[in-house]
């Protein structure tokens, strides 16, 4: 029987990586997103490139009303929810606290907080039934260490570590894994949405080094989600080979002796 991972974000980026990685698993891939003609064109070249069942979910993790009906909706089209991807996330500007954009603060807030929270409270019942499953947060290295200009998106998620701390102890009962992929400096839509279309102030950002990629995330994912059921990995920092963690990179080291 086909396993069924639920990614949400995935029309780019890690979410879309991660759904290609399991639909070339042959799992049953449900994807969501707010764009309905990027979740069409994924579903069509999961379909087209691994004959994957894909399932596509549009809506908003900001909404919890549409993050209800999507799930009310997800349940007459399969049984169960083996994995959670808790893939939607964004930064939005990068300013100093007393200049920040009220707009974005909560555009990061509503995103990354409480549509995590949402997809969540909405999925993880589904899970205690079936007392078993996996719920995988893609954090940021900015949950363990804050930069400067970083303030709200730090704060962000570091609260998605605090959730899958806490959510991995109140779902230990019912057998239900809880893991945090927590990447570095990764080229991917980030950036570019961070500085709002600058395309040449997001490409400065890599300059220099080889970042990760969307499908060393999407391994990884699939790592921690394939293992032996007796084995949780907890939680995972990933960076590049010249990344030290989000302040510090190889522009900033001293150069060898």
């Amino acid at each position: 029987m086909s396993k069924i991972i639920l990614v949400t974000g995935a029309t780019s980026g890690f979410g879309k990586a991660i759904a290609e990685r399991f639909a070339k698993e042959a799992y049953t891939v449900c994807i969501s997103g707010r764009r309905k003609e990027r979740l069409n064109e994924v579903k069509q070249e999961l379909e087209n490139k691994y004959g994957a069942n894909v399932v596509c979910l549009q809506f908003d993790v900001r909404n919890r009303e549409e993050v209800k009906n999507a799930i009310e909706e997800l349940k007459k089209q399969v049984d169960r929810v083996d994995i959670l991807v808790n893939n939607a996330g964004l930064a939005a500007g990068m300013s100093s606290i007393e200049e920040g954009d009220l707009d974005d603060w909560d555009t990061m807030i509503d995103t990354n907080v409480k549509g995590l929270l949402y997809v969540t409270r909405q999925v993880a019942p589904l899970m205690k039934e079936q007392r078993c499953g996996h719920i995988i947060n893609i954090g940021s290295t900015a949950s363990k260490t804050v930069y400067r200009n970083g303030n709200v998106y730090c704060a962000t998620k570091f609260a998605v570590d605090a959730l899958s701390q806490s959510m991995r102890i109140d779902l230990l009962p019912y057998g239900i894994k809880v893991t945090s992929v927590n990447p570095g400096m990764a080229e991917t839509e980030f950036s570019l949405v961070r500085f709002k279309g600058d395309a040449e102030r997001a490409a400065n950002v890599y300059q220099g080094f080889q970042p990760l990629g969307a499908e060393d995330i999407a391994d990884i994912v699939h790592y921690c989600a394939t293992l032996p059921a007796h084995v949780c990995i907890n939680d995972l920092v990933v960076t590049c080979l010249n990344q030290a963690n989000s302040v510090y990179s190889v522009k900033d080291a001293d150069k060898p002796a």
